[in-house]
C-alpha cells in the first residue's frame, strides 16, 4: 500500500479534498489507487462502486491512522493546541480518555502524545491540563520543550518531574537550539549522547538538517564553554559566525578567500563528525568548497557579504578529486541548498549578489549528490551542467530554490541571441 507522511499541523479540509480526489480516482481505475484499494478490502469491495466512506477509510489508512474519524480527531485535537483551545482539548480528552496516551496525530511520531505535542509549541496550560488528566509522558515532553527552546514549558515539565537525561542535550543540537541547550546545561545535563560521547553533541552541531545561523553559533560557544577545542581554522571561523576570527586567518593567510577546503576540514572526525561523508547535510556539496561556498547553503549572509567585499571570487570553483577544473562555483549552491528544504530561504538574495560580483551563469560544472532521510536516497550523477541546468534537473526539487531558478532563467533569456 501507499505510504504517506501524515502532516504535523493536519488540515481536515484540504484531507477531505484529498479523499474525494482519491475516490474520483478509483472511479476513473487509476491502476494505483485500485491497487491500494484491493489490497485494503481484498475483494469485499469492487473499486467502480466505492463510496466517500470507503476512499476516507482507505485515504487514513495510507497516511498511517486506523480510520477515518480518528483521521479527523487528529485534525481537531492538533488544531485545537496549537490554537491553545483548552476547552476543545479538555473535551475532546474527556470524550475519549485513551486518546492522552496516543499520539496526538493518531500515528506515532516525533511529536508525541497531547501533552508532549503541546509541550513542544509552548502551550503551557494544556500541558498542566493534560498532567492532571492522567498524562505520563512527562519526561518526553521535558525534552520536546528543550528542544524547541520553550523554556517556560520546560520548567513547568521539571516541577512535574522532568529532568535532563543523559543525552538530551542531542535534541537542542540536532535543531540548533542554543537556548534549549544552555537550559539543560544549567540543570545539570551532561555534555554528551546516551553513550556518553562529549564529541557526538558537536558533530551534531556541524552536520545537522537545520539552518539557524545565530542558533549554530550560540550552541558551539556553548560546547567550548564545556571544553571542547574548536580549530582556530577559517572554517570555524565560518562555523562560529566569528568575523573577527576569520580577519585574524586572512591576516597570517592572505590566499584564504581561494582557499578550498576538504569534507574532513569542514566536518573533522576529531570533532564527532561521521565517517560517512552523506551524513553532513547539505544541498549542493561542500567538500572542496569554498568558504563562499559554504556561507551560502549555511546562510550566514553576514559573512557572505564580508566574503565578497573583500575579495572573494563568486566565480571561484570547488576541488573535488583535488582537480578545480571541472568543479561547480558557488552559484550552484545557492541554486540548491539545505535552506530551500528546510523553506528557510526562498528568495534569491545570494544569487543575485554573485551576478552583482560578476558571476559566470554559463560555468559548467560535473557533480554528484546523494541526500539522506529521503525516498531516494542513491547517487545521481549530472554531467557538465549550468547551475540553472543543475536545478532544473536535480532529483529532488524541494532542494531547489524556485526564485534563484527564475532569476538564472530570465537571464538566459535576456542573454539569448
Amino acid at each position: 500500500m501507499t505510504h504517506r507522511h501524515f502532516p504535523v499541523r493536519p488540515n481536515l479540509v484540504q484531507l477531505k479534498h484529498q479523499a474525494k480526489e482519491l475516490l474520483r480516482q478509483l472511479h476513473a481505475e487509476d491502476p494505483f489507487a485500485i491497487a491500494d484499494f484491493t489490497e485494503l478490502f481484498q475483494s469485499r469491495k469492487v473499486a467502480g462502486q466505492a463510496k466517500l466512506a470507503d476512499a476516507q477509510f482507505l485515504l487514513a489508512r495510507i497516511y498511517g491512522l486506523p480510520s477515518w474519524p480518528r483521521l479527523v480527531v487528529a485534525c481537531h485535537l492538533t488544531h485545537a493546541i496549537w490554537q491553545d483551545d483548552r476547552v476543545t482539548v479538555k473535551k475532546l480528552l474527556l470524550e475519549n480518555p485513551k486518546l492522552i496516551f496516543e499520539d496526538a496525530r493518531g500515528v506515532e511520531g516525533n511529536w508525541g502524545r497531547p501533552m508532549s505535542y503541546a509541550a513542544t509549541v509552548g502551550r503551557d496550560e494544556i500541558v498542566r491540563m493534560c498532567f492532571d488528566l492522567g498524562a505520563e509522558d512527562v519526561q518526553f515532553a521535558f525534552e520536546r520543550a528543550c528542544l524547541q527552546g520553550r523554556l517556560a514549558t520546560a520548567e513547568l515539565l521539571s516541577e512535574l518531574g522532568g529532568s535532563p537525561r543523559r543525552g538530551a542535550v542531542m535534541g537542542p543540537c540536532e535543531t540548533l537550539n542554543a537556548e534549549g541547550l544552555k537550559f539543560l546545561l544549567e540543570h545539570g545535563a551532561e555534555f554528551c549522547d546516551e553513550s556518553g560521547d562529549r564529541l557526538a553533541p558537536v558533530g551534531m552541531i556541524l552536520q545537522t538538517y537545520c539552518r539557524s545561523p545565530k542558533g549554530k553559533h550560540g550552541c558551539l560557544e556553548l560546547a567550548a564553554r564545556q571544553g571542547i577545542h574548536l580549530p582556530d581554522s577559517p572554517v570555524f571561523g565560518m562555523h562560529r559566525g566569528r568575523i573577527d576570527l576569520l580577519e585574524a586567518c586572512l591576516a597570517r593567510d592572505p590566499g584564504m578567500l581561494s582557499r578550498t577546503f576538504t569534507h574532513r576540514e569542514i566536518f573533522p572526525d576529531d570533532l564527532g563528525c561521521s565517517s560517512d561523508e552523506t551524513l553532513a547535510l547539505c544541498g549542493t556539496p561542500l567538500g572542496g568548497g569554498t568558504l563562499l561556498h559554504m556561507a551560502i547553503d549555511y546562510d550566514e549572509v553576514e559573512i557572505f557579504d564580508w566574503l565578497l567585499d573583500h575579495g572573494a571570487s563568486p566565480n571561484a570553483r570547488d576541488s573535488v578529486n583535488g582537480s578545480n577544473e571541472t568543479g561547480h562555483t558557488p552559484l550552484f549552491n545557492a541554486v540548491v541548498c539545505q535552506t530551500a528544504a528546510t523553506n528557510l530561504r526562498n528568495d534569491d538574495y545570494f544569487a543575485r549578489k554573485l551576478l552583482d560580483h560578476g558571476a559566470d551563469t554559463q560555468i559548467r560544472a560535473s557533480l554528484s549528490k546523494a541526500l539522506r532521510f529521503v525516498e531516494d536516497e542513491s547517487l545521481h550523477t549530472y554531467h557538465q551542467v549550468t547551475a540553472l541546468e543543475w536545478g532544473r534537473e536535480f532529483h529532488d526539487q524541494q532542494w531547489v530554490n524556485r526564485d534563484v531558478l527564475k532569476l538564472l532563467a530570465s537571464i538566459q533569456v535576456f542573454t539569448e541571441p
